[in-house]
């Protein structure tokens, strides 16, 4: 008995630890990806902080949060609607950083309004945002099917 639980319980942290992982790599390469070509700008936020220090900062918060609300997802029976909602917050939580990034290395520096901001982050995100997540959203799906405990 012990060891069926044993067996369950390793299954969960893998499968998290991948997941983890997953969600990690791939908010730091759509990151790079969607605003990457402001790497070279002065963060006006932290003058001493390199554009990798804030990706990776941002993606180690983003795979944190993330994993946690996925786990509580993973309540939800219909796999349509879990798949559905996990990519809505993908995107969404994508689309803040990239953002933030614009505001904090661009925007802040000149004069941009609200809605140029928010235009200019979207037009240069949707082509890696919907790449990453679609990709992304499968690579879970394959994780947690080959995951489960037997």
């Amino acid at each position: 008995m012990a060891l069926i639980s044993q067996n369950k319980f390793i299954c969960f942290l893998k499968k998290y630890i991948l997941v983890g992982l997953l969600l990690f790599t791939s908010t730091f390469l759509e990151i790079y990806w969607s605003v990457g070509k402001f790497s070279k700008n002065i963060s006006s936020g932290c003058l001493d902080c390199t554009f990798s220090e804030d990706v990776f900062l941002m993606s180690l918060f983003t795979t944190i949060f993330l994993t946690f609300l996925f786990l509580a997802l993973s309540l939800i029976k219909n796999m349509h609607l879990k798949r559905t909602i996990e990519i809505l917050i993908l995107i969404l939580a994508w689309l803040f950083w990239n953002h933030t990034v614009f505001v904090d290395r661009e925007s802040s520096w000149s004069t941009y309004t609200f809605r140029e901001e928010v235009l200019y982050t979207f037009s240069n995100s949707i082509l890696p945002v919907l790449v990453l997540s679609i990709v992304t959203i499968f690579a879970l799906n394959y994780i947690s099917k080959s995951h489960e405990p037997k």
